[in-house]
């Protein structure tokens, strides 16, 4: 399986992060993830940075989740929970950035991208983007309590049932009427949409914004119950082994709800 990469480049006081596997519409492997967290640890340690852009490479998908070919080794519940903690610390290392974060979302943000996307303070889409998290129609997993509370905050409970309960993408219009996108703009603009946004933030007030972004995020995260036993249930059901067997041998999964 190719690995794929996370590439990190900086323009002044700009990083620059793409999602680099095209080919797999970026889904991200266990590597992917990791180099992730190293830059988002060298970011955090550098108070120089002062706006972040995510991207996808290849122009059809930001990132379309996480590789399911990995999942076929998971055995029972125990490496569900294992699995979320590892993508909630990557998710809440891009949300605790000390800056502005923008995703450019070409396509799809499916899943683990969703994820990622709704962890950045703004979004760029293409009018062809789409978000979603089908897991109910897919593999028969579930999200972590703080990866939920992501979600719902962003675009809201009722947007959030439609995505989580009836499996339903949400297009970059739908997105922007709910604020998820801050803004829609055809694929050959989309670059420069993005880097006047950076601009834009990287010249305010750097400790205001710090302040502010990290106000807005202890709220989200306030009291966020325990979901290890929900976390468990999916990922140790049978459900969950047929909807990636299913998923690898491109066939619809049959549900049996245990």
């Amino acid at each position: 399986m190719d690995k794929g990469q996370v590439q990190f480049r900086r323009e002044g006081s700009v990083a620059h992060i793409v999602f680099d596997r095209p080919q797999a519409r970026n889904a991200m492997t266990w590597e992917m993830y990791q180099r992730l967290g190293e830059i988002c640890d060298e970011l955090i340690a550098d108070d120089s940075v002062r706006a972040a852009v995510f991207r996808g490479a290849g122009g059809e998908a930001f990132v379309a989740g996480t590789d399911i070919e990995q999942f076929l080794a998971f055995k029972d519940g125990e490496d569900g929970i294992r699995y979320e903690v590892i993508i909630d610390g990557m998710i809440a290392k891009i949300e605790s950035l000390p800056f502005p974060t923008i995703a450019v979302v070409e396509g799809w943000a499916i899943g683990g991208g969703m994820a990622i996307a709704s962890a950045c303070d703004f979004r760029i889409a293409t009018p062809s983007a789409q978000f979603g998290i089908p897991i109910a129609r897919t593999l028969g997993n579930t999200l972590s309590m703080a990866n939920h509370a992501r979600v719902v905050a962003a675009v809201g409970v009722a947007r959030a049932k439609r995505m989580l309960l009836m499996a339903e993408t949400i297009s970059a219009a739908e997105a922007k009427a709910a604020g998820f996108v801050y803004d829609v703009v055809e694929p050959e603009a989309i670059a420069e949409r993005a880097n006047e946004a950076a601009a834009k933030l990287a010249k305010l007030a750097p400790v205001t914004v710090r302040a502010s972004k990290e106000a807005i995020r202890r709220i989200v995260n306030a009291g966020l119950p325990d979901g290890d036993d929900l976390v468990r249930a999916c990922y140790g059901s049978d459900d969950f082994r047929e909807g990636v067997r299913a998923f690898t041998e491109k066939r619809k999964p049959v549900w049996r709800g245990r």
